[in-house]
């Protein structure tokens, strides 16, 4: 079974997300279908579902592999870089 490598290098407390949305969302005028939030820099994006992606862009951008949903009563995590559930 394939593991995360990254998770052990993510800063503890967790970041604190920078927005209660994502931000790019709002500029492009769509609405996200559900939130991620970045554990490397607290970036809020969006999930694949939604039309924009934002939460993959911003992995695709700055390298940072690992984010967790940003949804109330899930507590589940996601390695873009091992493409596992951490």
């Amino acid at each position: 079974m394939k593991q995360c490598t990254h998770a052990d290098a993510l800063p503890h407390p967790e970041p604190v997300p920078l927005s209660e949305t994502c931000p790019e969302c709002l500029r492009d005028g769509t609405h996200p279908v559900q939130l991620r939030l970045c554990l490397t820099c607290g970036h809020v994006g969006c999930c694949d579902s939604s039309p924009g992606r934002h939460a993959t862009g911003h992995h695709a951008e700055t390298g940072h592999p690992v984010m967790r949903t940003f949804e109330p009563g899930e507590d589940w995590r996601w390695c873009f870089v091992d493409h596992v559930l951490v």
